[in-house]
């Protein structure tokens, strides 16, 4: 009985793997777009409406500016590998707000926010672009279905083990020691996404015509503006250690460099 109730469940997530056509890399996505993009277009509207907006600064226009050379990047690049529906209902839009943080985001379906904190680590818009490519390549990774996917599968394991666990002993050891190593395992798959982030946005800023040699230097400096702030064990980390990031950048560099030798936009 027990097999017979996990069969579907196993069933159900071999058919809902997708894989990142920039990096190859799989993984598990239950919601679709359908879903998440009015969630997200609406939280987008609600910080825009919290916050202070530039709109009409050479910073604002740069943002712009970069945003729509990726854009146009990931586009081409998708509708080249016969992919193009992927990117249906995506509405861009790419907006700097005014706040000290060293943060942006991309939500899915497009919507992108750079905080005018981030500028001095980006130095000028090639460091700009490197971290539009990893914002936006989140967006096309899906990796927000992901999260919500893997909390999903978090959450059914934990009850389908109550349930098949007869043993209150045991149950109540599995209902203890579980959540630790769901926590764990999301962790790391929130590092994997952030790797899989870095690759692809190397790739598209690339594509866009951006020298993606420029982003180990930028995440040098990311590093080195962070300086000071405690920071966990990568293994409790959401995010990769920065020489593993740096490493895999370097690694990935000569891939990289094809797809911007290859840009009609080198240079532009």
């Amino acid at each position: 009985m027990k097999k017979f109730i996990a069969l579907p469940f196993v069933v159900l997530m071999f058919w809902s793997c997708s894989t990142n056509p920039l990096t190859g890399r799989q993984s598990l996505s239950l919601v679709s777009n359908a879903q998440l993009f009015p969630q997200a277009f609406a939280q987008y509207d609600q910080v825009l409406q919290e916050s202070q907006i530039d709109k009409t600064s050479a910073d604002a226009k740069m943002i712009n500016n970069v945003g729509q050379r990726i854009k146009y990047a990931a586009e081409k690049f998708y509708s080249q590998i016969g992919q193009g529906s992927a990117l249906q209902g995506y509405e861009w839009e790419f907006t700097l707000i005014k706040n000290d943080a060293l943060n942006a985001w991309c939500m899915p379906g497009g919507k992108v926010a750079f905080y005018s904190g981030i500028l001095p680590v980006c130095k000028n818009e090639t460091g700009v672009a490197v971290v539009m490519g990893h914002e936006v390549a989140h967006a096309l990774a899906g990796h927000s279905a992901e999260q919500v996917s893997n909390a999903m599968v978090a959450q059914g394991i934990m009850v389908g083990g109550n349930v098949a666990i007869s043993n209150e002993q045991w149950r109540n050891t599995f209902n203890q020691l579980y959540p630790i190593g769901a926590q764990l395992g999301m962790l790391k798959y929130g590092r994997s996404m952030e790797l899989d982030a870095d690759e692809a946005g190397l790739y598209l800023m690339a594509m866009a015509g951006y020298n993606p040699q420029e982003a180990t230097a930028f995440w040098e400096r990311m590093q080195q503006a962070s300086a000071g702030q405690q920071t966990p064990p990568e293994f409790l980390s959401t995010h990769p250690n920065p020489g593993n990031r740096i490493a895999q950048i370097q690694a990935i560099m000569p891939k990289a460099m094809e797809y911007y030798n290859a840009s009609p936009y080198k240079g532009k």
